[in-house]
């Protein structure tokens, strides 16, 4: 899986690099280190007036925020883990 966390200058302002210190704690914990290549990205164009723009393979989500990342990672990230298994 590739996560694609934007760092463009909007996401910045609004706390990507909270987002990429939080997703690399998430994988972490988790264990998935060999499962999830972790990358930053320059403005995917869906910027948002909330939260980062986070890129999940093809799959663009908008507006995480240190407030709604766990639910994110949850059901965005770790739930496709769980179907493989």
């Amino acid at each position: 899986m590739i996560v694609q966390i934007c760092v463009g200058s909007s996401c910045h302002l609004k706390g990507s690099e909270q987002i990429v210190e939080l997703m690399q704690n998430a994988v972490a914990n988790n264990h998935l280190e060999t499962e999830i290549t972790l990358a930053g990205s320059f403005c995917t164009g869906r910027c948002n007036r909330v939260g980062v723009t986070v890129i999940v393979d093809d799959d663009t989500f908008t507006g995480v925020t240190p407030e709604n990342f766990n639910e994110f990672f949850k059901t965005n990230i770790l739930s496709r883990f769980e179907k493989e298994m």
